[in-house]
């Protein structure tokens, strides 16, 4: 009797802008409702610490969908590379050689300009970030105004496109990168990347959602001396912010303020609608349990810690670690938790080897396949973490940095700060998880500096291919 070739898994990655690790339900947010996001984690796995190795829109998603650090890819901050945004690797080329039906929804950002993007057979996106409210989309080439808000929008032409595949009779694997404006505000972005903030803005109907919650205060929330003291870079960078064109611009998205958390959070209940839209689609086409699901954000954010914020773009938790989960009964267990370090270069070639393929050697994440399994042994013990200066922002000229974290310790090295490493930080995560107090130049820690030092020698040259 002849064998029925066993068809290929669905891929779904739901991708949303500047999402904290724990701006959802099941990553801990102490107030916002997402059961549909939830339900994804609670039937699948969560990855306790994923991270972002360039914390910044355009060089992270270059980085996902080619499964390269930003020092191979060469998408290294967010001014407009268009051009070198049309050549990347990414991993969809491969998916259509393995025979599947791909599609672009949402926002692109690595480059501005919306128009497709090869690897992609249906294609919908915007101009540089887009607007929240009366977007003007690019579909499959031709621009399209439209009214609503544009998380609705997106919504509801992600499900569609699911619906129409999962209603054919020939059903063809397909693999959708669905990429949501939330939860970013409004913002003008001029050539040299810099930006006018409009603020944030949720769906009318959730305008008034989480009135008065709070989000509790950490340790690291506080500006004292003796706090910045230990961060002599970061407190050089906090004085520049109290410039008066960086306090309009902060003011405009009540940055650092309960405001800000509380306003993000209500933006999130129009992209945990359409999870759910997109999951009973699933259900409704018989496709929900052959479709790998993954739900990430593109960067982190930091609400106010080290005094900072709106930013994403340093190494210090909050910006470098990433909401992951992963629902796909058929390989992973209902509840899962993996504690070890991930990149979100894994993601590239994870889909690639459950679409049948082989990850190509220019891909330099892992398949995060022996671990969703069970397998530990031989697993990465420390993450590289890489940015460069930019002149967007006042307070991010020559901050460019090198960084190294491992289970119990990060080390930062501030690349043009100062000769020998005296600004360089270094953190006991076990002792001091909120980063406060740099042991750097502690002679208690003068060995474990060195193996970090060392360390990051060799991941520097790693992800420059070296």
């Amino acid at each position: 009797m002849k064998k029925t070739a066993k068809r290929k898994p669905n891929l779904l990655v739901i991708l949303v802008d500047d999402l904290r690790y724990d701006e959802f339900g099941a990553g801990g947010h102490p107030y916002m409702k997402t059961p549909h996001i939830d339900r994804i984690a609670h039937e699948g796995v969560l990855f306790e610490r994923a991270f972002h190795t360039t914390p910044i829109c355009s060089p992270n998603r270059a980085s996902i969908l080619t499964g390269q650090y930003a020092s191979r890819h060469g998408i290294i901050d967010n001014v407009a590379r268009d051009l070198a945004s049309h050549r990347l690797p990414n991993y969809h080329l491969e998916l259509q050689k393995l025979g599947y039906e791909t599609a672009h929804i949402g926002k692109w950002h690595m480059g501005n300009d919306g128009k497709p993007r090869p690897g992609y057979d249906f294609w919908v996106a915007y101009d540089g970030h887009g607007n929240l409210y009366n977007p003007k989309l690019n579909e499959n080439g031709k621009y399209v105004q439209h009214e609503g808000y544009v998380t609705d929008i997106m919504n509801t032409m992600a499900t569609d496109w699911i619906r129409s595949k999962g209603q054919r009779k020939n059903k063809k694997p397909w693999s959708l990168w669905f990429a949501h404006k939330a939860v970013h505000p409004d913002a003008e972005q001029a050539a040299d990347g810099s930006f006018r903030m409009d603020g944030y803005r949720p769906a009318k109907r959730h305008e008034n959602l989480y009135k008065g919650c709070v989000f509790p205060k950490k340790p690291n929330m506080q500006q004292p001396a003796e706090f910045l003291k230990h961060k002599p870079v970061w407190a050089e960078a906090v004085e520049l912010r109290k410039t008066e064109a960086s306090k309009v611009m902060l003011d405009a998205i009540h940055s650092g303020k309960q405001e800000e958390i509380r306003l993000r959070a209500a933006m999130m209940a129009a992209v945990d609608e359409g999870v759910g839209m997109i999951l009973k689609t699933l259900e409704e086409t018989g496709e929900l349990d052959n479709t790998v699901i993954l739900f990430l954000g593109d960067n982190g954010y930091f609400f106010g810690e080290h005094g900072i914020g709106p930013e994403r773009r340093f190494a210090y938790e909050e910006g470098i670690r990433s909401p992951l989960t992963i629902r796909w009964p058929k390989l992973i267990k209902a509840g899962s938790r993996i504690k070890q370090l991930a990149i979100l270069q894994d993601l590239a070639p994870t889909l690639i080897e459950i679409a049948g393929g082989k990850p190509g050697k220019h891909i330099q994440g892992r398949s995060l396949l022996p671990l969703i399994k069970g397998k530990r042994a031989g697993w990465r013990k420390s993450v590289f973490v890489e940015y460069w200066a930019e002149n967007a922002y006042p307070w991010l000229v020559g901050m460019t940095y090198k960084a190294v974290r491992t289970d119990r310790y990060k080390y930062i090295h501030w690349v043009n700060r100062a000769r020998n490493g005296e600004l360089d930080e270094l953190y006991d995560l076990d002792r001091d998880p909120y980063e406060l107090v740099n042991v750097a130049n502690k002679p208690a820690y003068r060995a474990v500096r060195g193996k970090m030092t060392k360390e990051l020698r060799k991941l520097t040259a790693d992800a420059l291919g070296l």
